[in-house]
């Protein structure tokens, strides 16, 4: 995690960015993504998804990485990415990613941009691999031992990022460090070889950390997370099923009693309220109308997106075809970077 200093000058940074793009979002690239290693889910959509959105429309060119290869660093199987990543396509779409603004694609399919992995590992030492804090969370986390492919993580985030020239990148504060990694490699080239790679600010965005129906982290492997391919009764089932407390009176606090109060955040972030209005609300209706509300709040706020999700199901070729459009794409500015890459080291032939 950063200290306080610079996580003060990084939040400077965000907001003076995040500013300015209201007005000229077309001046900056955003790439951004994720790893697919099962179904999204609400805390996916309200922490991130609904943000590219927004950004995209704003005008932003923008760029979503499905990160293949990044599953295999705690992983030792790759048995369900196919279909993992097709239906990550899926809730893009229906969420709301538009393919004629986006660029969709997937690490393995773009050779030049994991390439770029063989000069930027030159510019960092061992030291400063082992010492970012988020791969070693990530380790304790999957209890795997360190891979070397875990270990250079940041930096194959940082290829991510500086193949297309991505200059922000939405972030919690927890990621920051692969900014600072991302922004060091480029500096360091820039200083080294010649001016390539822009400076990247990461986004500090307003996003919402919504916890899983049982007051945890929302994750699949608790079986607490709503994804977002449920439909209107294994929503409502899955929500019947968590579980609240002894108490009849519905209130929020999160510290006491966790299950009661993250459905009360589940409906207030579907319904654009505080989660206390809804508790007071409710009052002594118990868990079995809490139940009840949050089903019908969850289940309306979903169901275009539920039904546009239905439409591309019934289309694979049309998923496949975004996924192989995005690749084109992002193979031919992968292998113009690499290229610029080789010019400016000297390594043409």
């Amino acid at each position: 995690m950063p200290n306080e200093k610079s996580f003060e000058a990084a939040q400077l940074a965000s907001d003076t960015v995040l500013a300015r793009i209201q007005e000229h979002a077309s001046d900056y690239t955003m790439l951004t993504g994720d790893r697919p290693t099962g179904r999204l889910h609400l805390g996916h959509y309200f922490g991130t998804l609904k943000e590219r959105v927004r950004l995209q429309n704003l005008g932003m060119p923008t760029n979503i990485i499905i990160a293949d290869y990044q599953v295999i660093t705690d992983r030792d199987t790759t048995e369900h990415i196919q279909d993992n990543v097709y239906n990550m396509v899926i809730d893009y779409l229906a969420c709301g990613i538009n393919p004629e603004k986006t660029m969709i694609f997937t690490h393995s399919a773009v050779p030049a941009l994991n390439q770029l992995m063989l000069p930027f590992l030159s510019l960092l030492t061992e030291a400063e691999l082992l010492r970012n804090p988020t791969v070693k969370a990530e380790q304790e986390a999957s209890g795997h031992a360190l891979t070397g492919l875990l270990l250079t993580y940041p930096v194959h985030q940082a290829c991510d990022i500086l193949f297309c020239k991505g200059n922000v990148v939405p972030v919690g504060r927890d990621q920051l460090p692969h900014i600072e990694t991302t922004n060091k490699i480029a500096h360091r080239f820039n200083a080294r070889y010649g001016t390539v790679f822009p400076e990247v600010t990461g986004l500090l965005t307003a996003s919402t950390m919504l916890p899983g129906l049982d007051g945890r982290k929302m994750s699949k492997s608790y079986g607490n997370a709503i994804s977002l391919c449920m439909t209107k009764e294994e929503t409502t089932k899955l929500i019947k099923k968590s579980k609240t407390d002894s108490e009849r009176c519905i209130t929020y606090d999160p510290e006491n009693r966790p299950g009661v109060s993250a459905l009360l955040s589940t409906a207030a972030i579907c319904l654009g309220r505080e989660p206390e209005d809804i508790a007071d609300e409710i009052g002594m209706g118990g868990a079995g109308m809490l139940k009840q509300y949050v089903s019908a709040a969850v289940n309306d706020y979903f169901a275009e997106i539920r039904e546009r999700r239905c439409e591309l199901m019934g289309n694979m070729d049309y998923i496949r075809e975004v996924l192989a459009e995005g690749n084109k794409k992002a193979n031919t500015i992968a292998n113009a970077t690499l290229q610029e890459v080789r010019e400016t080291m000297g390594m043409v032939y």
